[in-house]
């Protein structure tokens, strides 16, 4: 699966009946809700990744992507919104554009 088909995925299913999908279950609860549950997930790659669980990292990795893009869904955020600034970024060294957003 690619990340924008992930991006459908998760938009499609947020029309679902919460009764029946997880997805809409989640975002009924709000954004701060599907924040803390990445911040779970975050959490369980952390210590997969620790254990060198290469297995265990792979489904992790699944479930945190999932719960980002829950995430930024919740949020009204897009992945042309995420593409657009990583465009921006492009013509600019890590150093220059952490001090770009430090000044901000």
């Amino acid at each position: 699966m690619k990340i924008d088909d992930l991006f459908q995925v998760v938009e499609d299913r947020a029309k679902s009946d919460p009764e029946l999908s997880w997805t809409a279950q989640l975002l009924s609860q709000g954004s701060d809700k599907c924040a803390e549950k990445f911040g779970e997930e975050a959490i369980e790659i952390i210590i997969e990744a620790a254990k060198k669980n290469k297995a265990g990292l792979i489904r992790e990795a699944a479930d945190l992507l999932y719960h980002f893009v829950v995430m930024l869904h919740s949020n009204g955020v897009k992945l042309s919104d995420i593409t657009d600034e990583l465009e921006s970024r492009k013509s600019k060294s890590g150093i220059e554009e952490k001090k770009s957003r430090i000044a901000q």
